[in-house]
């Protein structure tokens, strides 16, 4: 078993240990791992990912320590540093492990903050965490709960953030497991070990937790909730605590800034002016559209003038590089319904190359079959109905060759 020194302190960045056990990187993806007497570095467990840091021997200079990328923990209890080197301390070495400072403080406020937010929930709406994840920018909790008004957000938002105002002590405490079934823990621990180690938020919260926490609540900073979503369990709730959530502030601050720039408007006016935006382009979509459709029926009317009658049946066979497959498709709508017998092979090659196939109800031909035949020599792929279809080619060589060929067959 490794002696876990963060139990204990878990403001304790700096220790002394010696190396146990080595496994040679080959055996664990190119990484060497190493086991500890003693370690003050946390393993990922809990929903809390893992410390990093640094070990070098004692004996040795500056240079010759060692980055931890990760920590794990193994089946037998036992604590594994992950370490990216060429060469690792034999056992018997006598090491100085260093915990990298910023990581372990804001893992501290999230965690300690997960606490506090947890219980609020529980508190005010009898809403139960089922799980909890720390992201690199954000955690989040999962409630078991069915529904989650933005109200009832806030108001949790506002008692968490009221407990840390408060600055109440955090502490640790350790009690069997039979004693701890009548204290009251906001959630029952997964272990069968005999001893548990409880983080007491004084007054608000006891939960059994093996993670690193702030001695007082004020060290979390304010609690800041980012979002909600369904999922399978309830809802998820992602939030920030302490430098994450002013670092998230900031964020969002400057793109409102910018957003609000781009509209001459106050950040506060932003929601209001980008409706009105989307507003103004469905508008020009809509606007847009109806003069597309007019212009294709324009341009069907004329095709058509134009056209002679062959054994019954008019054959269009158009490419409009500067047209795009839904141009086409509208307008072999339009040519199919104007007159009763009429063939239309379209193709468009604006953004990509696109073909259109079509005919009037009651024509013998099958455009579907008649568009894979074509797109099979283009190198293309497609498919559509006996009176319909579409689709793509690679490139745009021989494809107006291809549709005149066809015209041709289709007027015999």
């Amino acid at each position: 078993m490794t002696d876990r020194l963060y139990y204990r302190d878990s403001f304790l960045y700096e220790f002394e240990g010696e190396v146990t056990e080595v496994v040679p990187a080959a055996e664990i993806n190119a990484r060497h791992g190493v086991y500890l007497d003693r370690t003050a570095f946390y393993p990922t467990s809990g929903g809390q990912v893992s410390d990093t840091g640094w070990i070098s021997p004692v004996a040795g200079d500056s240079e010759s320590k060692l980055r931890v990328s990760e920590v794990a923990e193994t089946e037998d209890g036992r604590v594994v540093h992950y370490i990216e080197a060429e060469k690792a301390p034999v056992p018997g070495t006598r090491i100085r492990g260093v915990i990298d400072l910023e990581q372990r403080r804001d893992h501290m406020q999230q965690h300690s903050g997960q606490h506090v937010l947890s219980a609020a929930f529980v508190r005010l709406f009898n809403m139960p965490t089922v799980s909890f994840h720390m992201g690199e920018e954000a955690s989040s909790i999962d409630l078991d709960t069915a529904n989650l008004g933005a109200r009832q957000v806030e108001q949790a938002e506002m008692l968490a953030n009221q407990i840390v105002e408060e600055n109440r002590p955090v502490e640790i405490r350790y009690v069997t497991q039979e004693a701890a079934q009548d204290l009251g823990l906001r959630k029952p621990p997964r272990t069968d070990k005999d001893e548990l180690r409880l983080i007491d938020i004084r007054d608000f919260d006891l939960s059994a937790c093996g993670g690193t926490h702030v001695t007082n609540t004020g060290q979390i900073g304010c609690i800041l909730l980012r979002k909600t979503e369904r999922v399978r369990q309830g809802w998820r709730v992602e939030f920030v605590c302490g430098q994450r959530a002013v670092a998230t502030a900031r964020r969002d601050y400057r793109a409102l800034s910018e957003t609000a720039g781009l509209f001459s408007a106050h950040i506060w006016d932003v929601p209001q002016q980008a409706r009105k935006a989307l507003e103004d382009v469905r508008a020009a979509n809509k606007a847009g559209e109806h003069l597309l459709e007019e212009l294709a029926e324009v341009q069907a009317g004329g095709l058509l003038a134009e056209t002679a009658s062959v054994n019954g049946r008019k054959i269009v066979a158009r490419v409009y590089p500067e047209r795009d497959l839904t141009f086409i498709k509208l307008l072999a709508q339009k040519l199919t319904r104007l007159e009763g017998s009429v063939v239309a092979l379209l193709a468009a090659s604006s953004e990509q190359v696109s073909l259109v196939f079509a005919q009037s109800k009651g024509m013998p031909f099958d455009m579907g079959a008649l568009l894979k035949e074509t797109l099979g020599k283009l190198g293309g792929r497609g498919g559509g109905s006996k009176d319909m279809a579409q689709g793509g080619a690679p490139r745009n060589e021989g494809m107006e060759g291809q549709l005149n060929a066809l015209a041709a067959r289709l007027r015999e």
